[in-house]
């Protein structure tokens, strides 16, 4: 790097006055012409201040300890847009990285991963939405140790996670249905697979065990009146078409996603059954379109948004040096509107949070 001397002698200047212009000194009187002589002969040399080092000193100091954060979305894209439940965790997650100030960010899809096999670069955490094997993790990487799991978590005692209590939630809109008067209620549902080393297995869904459960325990009749299909809008249309041709159908259903419940509504109006005077739904996620169903969904709401975020606090405690484990089970709440029949919901434009 130039020093003053150098820059002092091409500029045909002293060296003290060199330093107190390269420095900002205001005390100093030079002439406009001269001060940009120096300037120009600065830059063209190389030379910079010793705030100027500092401050680059600081910033390559800065990114060097930015950690870098990656994000395993376990759904394909297709996945995805059929259920917006995962979007949604995923943008709660990317939106506390940007405000943790975390920009060194890598995204995978799992389909991806075990289509071509790669091993991870070098992170320092990663958060993974969904229903994963360690197994694969493994696989990828012998060096992650800092992992949140999102929905999910193989073992609560190694790994952070941030879940939902899907047994709580779902015994919250049967009850509900129950307290309208439904003796017999129906079920339609999808599959939870988890993704293991190149194959996927069927996984308890909380869902639907602790709607057989309270079947067993003499809640309410509907142990024929069950059907699983795929959490998606056609399958939800699908299976309530099939529900429906049995003469003695349920009057209610509890559906495990609001796209099978807006699939559902779908078959409905086909059939021309009202909702709710025919038939009464409660579902589950609460995305925005089912505000905008036609009649708008009740369902329990679930945070998943929040659950990103909480997953990235997570995260960010973990790598600054917690050792034990922490799990973090999210509330959710019933969100009464018209399809349900309650006359909590007498007004189409308002909504009842329980």
């Amino acid at each position: 790097m130039a020093t003053i001397k150098e820059i002092a002698q091409k500029s045909n200047v002293s060296t003290a006055t060199v330093s107190r212009v390269l420095n900002n000194d205001d005390s100093i009187t030079v002439l406009e012409e001269t001060r940009h002589r120096i300037l120009q002969t600065a830059k063209e040399l190389g030379y910079q201040t010793i705030h100027e080092r500092r401050k680059k000193q600081t910033q390559t100091q800065a990114k060097k300890s930015a950690p870098s954060i990656g994000i395993i979305a376990c759904q394909t894209v297709e996945e995805e847009l059929n259920d917006p439940y995962f979007i949604s965790i995923r943008q709660g997650i990317e939106e506390e990285l940007y405000r943790q100030g975390v920009s060194r960010i890598g995204s995978y899809r799992l389909n991806d991963m075990l289509t071509v096999p790669q091993e991870f670069p070098a992170l320092d955490g990663l958060l993974v939405i969904g229903r994963l094997g360690e197994d694969v993790l493994k696989q990828g990487s012998q060096k992650i140790t800092n992992i949140v799991y999102l929905n999910y978590v193989p073992d609560e005692e190694l790994y952070d996670s941030v879940t939902v209590d899907f047994e709580k939630a779902t015994k919250k809109a049967l009850e509900h249905l129950m307290s309208l008067g439904h003796h017999k209620i129906g079920y339609i549902g999808g599959v939870e697979r988890e993704h293991l080393q190149r194959k996927k297995v069927i996984s308890e869904d909380k869902r639907l065990t602790t709607f057989e459960s309270m079947i067993k325990k003499g809640d309410f009749e509907g142990s024929d009146a069950i059907y699983i299909g795929e959490y998606t809008m056609s399958s939800g249309y699908e299976l309530m078409k099939k529900a429906i041709q049995k003469k003695k159908h349920p009057k209610a259903f509890f559906i495990a996603s609001d796209p099978m419940a807006i699939g559902a509504l779908r078959a409905l109006q086909e059939a021309g059954l009202s909702v709710p005077s025919d038939v009464a739904i409660v579902a589950f996620d609460d995305i925005e379109a089912a505000r905008f169903s036609n009649p708008p969904l009740s369902t329990v709401r679930v945070y998943t948004r929040e659950m990103g975020q909480t997953g990235v606090k997570l995260l960010m405690d973990r790598m600054s040096g917690r050792k034990l484990p922490v799990n973090v089970t999210l509330p959710t709440s019933l969100v009464i509107r018209q399809s349900c029949g309650s006359p909590l919901a007498v007004n189409p434009f308002k909504e009842v949070v329980q």
